[in-house]
């Protein structure tokens, strides 16, 4: 009995380190974080909650038997660990009868940040693009589907999904992302990775074509106006980081140097501008409401500027005090709207900084990285960083679920790219700048 039982033993580790499960595991974690809002919907809180716990003692699994391949140097940036941990320190000024929602929201916060940690050390960037352009392409193909049958073949809405069913009249339609905007959301990000996986020729070119139409589809469908802001904040992105990588060596960092200041210089005019930029945007979408419900948060910002009133995470069930924010302005909201206001709100000023030091230093590394690498896979890393950042302004994804997991997904890749640590570990494992197998759907995987 105990042979067998070693034997099972042993033969399950080696399904845990092995390749195939690796790429198992990415797949089905992207999946569900793509689909939490449907899972969400269809069952409730506690079937996500139970997926993400079993996917975070899984990766726990497969870092703990990976533990020789791992390094003190890119496990995991210090400004993750930071944020995490004064998220978790919040319970200590979290109101009472609230620590039972802080501890929930931290530990799904926790749960998806293992999930995101054990991707990012299993698989490299190329095989996460490719992975996630695999899910993406079958869940947008079922969402066409879906909008076409409720659309057009039925003509009548679905209330399980959110799908209203209004494609034979252009849109706008959700698909199985419950909502406009997110569906825009992930149609930009799709838009990033089938664009990267033609360029790099990891798929056939038939697949790519079909994939970047139905994206751009989707996107166009969606009517969403975020979406529109993501691809002009994409297009300059991409102008950019392409200057970037043909500049020569010697001259690029003058050429990183001019491409933040310019940044900087587009950042200052948009908040110095913030006020006709709202009024511009209030006349064409709903995005009056957003305005004053930020204006109605900042008040509250107000009594706890330094720590703010304790982290919850989403709005639902309208914790305090979302709940009296939501009396002021007369409707529900299920979030800030913005993940900067989010974090404002809820960790303070010291976790807004924090979070804006932990998303910034990502994209600083990543954008390096994609400059100073000949493969054009690295280029996923900072668009899709660039996607996350832009879309945070305008709603709350990266506080949760998917945003946050793809959010560390591409802060501990870029990390391992490029880190200070090196210089206390010169010797960890940080991937080499090597030519990765380029073929349609090569030996990468």
């Amino acid at each position: 009995m105990t042979s067998m039982r070693r034997a099972a033993s042993t033969a399950l580790a080696d399904l845990l380190r092995s390749a195939g499960f690796a790429r198992a595991y990415t797949l089905a974690a992207l999946s569900f974080a793509f689909l939490t809002t449907a899972i969400h919907r269809i069952n409730d809180t506690v079937t996500l909650a139970t997926i993400v716990a079993g996917l975070a003692a899984i990766g726990i699994g497969i870092l703990a038997l990976r533990r020789d391949e791992l390094s003190f140097v890119g496990f995991a940036p210090t400004t993750l660990v930071l944020y995490a941990a004064w998220a978790l320190a919040s319970l200590a000024w979290s109101l009472d009868g609230t620590h039972g929602r802080t501890l929930s929201a931290w530990l799904s916060l926790f749960g998806w940040a293992v999930v995101a940690v054990t991707i990012a050390h299993i698989r490299d960037t190329l095989q996460i693009a490719r992975a996630m352009g695999d899910v993406l392409r079958w869940l947008l193909t079922a969402s066409l589907a879906i909008e076409v049958l409720m659309g057009i073949v039925i003509d009548a809405p679905l209330e399980g999904l959110g799908i209203r069913g209004a494609l034979a009249y252009g849109g706008p339609v959700q698909g199985l992302f419950g909502s406009r905007n997110l569906l825009g959301f992930v149609a930009v990000l799709a838009l990033v990775t089938f664009a990267i996986e033609w360029r790099a020729r990891a798929v056939a070119r038939h697949v790519a074509i079909y994939s970047i139409v139905l994206a751009g589809a989707l996107t166009v469908l969606s009517g969403s106006p975020v979406a529109f802001v993501l691809v002009v904040m994409l297009l300059l992105a991409e102008f950019a980081l392409s200057i970037a990588r043909r500049t020569p060596r010697d001259r690029r960092r003058r050429v990183h140097i001019a491409i933040a200041i310019v940044a900087a210089i587009g950042f200052l005019a948009a908040f110095v501008l913030r006020h006709q930029i709202i009024h511009f945007f209030a006349a064409r979408s709903g995005f009056a409401a957003r305005a004053d419900l930020w204006n109605a948060l900042i008040e509250w910002v107000r009594p706890r500027p330094v720590n703010g009133w304790g982290f919850f995470g989403t709005w639902e069930g309208e914790p305090f005090p979302t709940n009296i924010i939501n009396r002021q302005l007369g409707w529900p909201n299920d979030s800030a709207l913005s993940s900067y206001f989010d974090v404002l709100l809820q960790l303070g000023w010291v976790g807004f900084l924090l979070f804006a030091a932990f998303s910034v230093l990502a994209l600083v590394r990543a954008w390096l990285a994609a400059a100073d690498r000949r493969s054009v896979v690295y280029a996923w890393l900072p668009l899709t960083l660039i996607v996350l950042l832009v879309v945070s302004v305008f709603e709350s994804y990266t506080l949760t679920d998917l945003g946050w997991m793809l959010l560390v997904v591409c802060a501990v890749r870029a990390g391992q790219e490029r880190s200070w640590r090196t210089r206390i570990d010169p010797a960890a494992p940080i991937p080499p700048p090597s030519a990765r197998p380029q073929g349609p759907r090569g030996s990468a995987g």
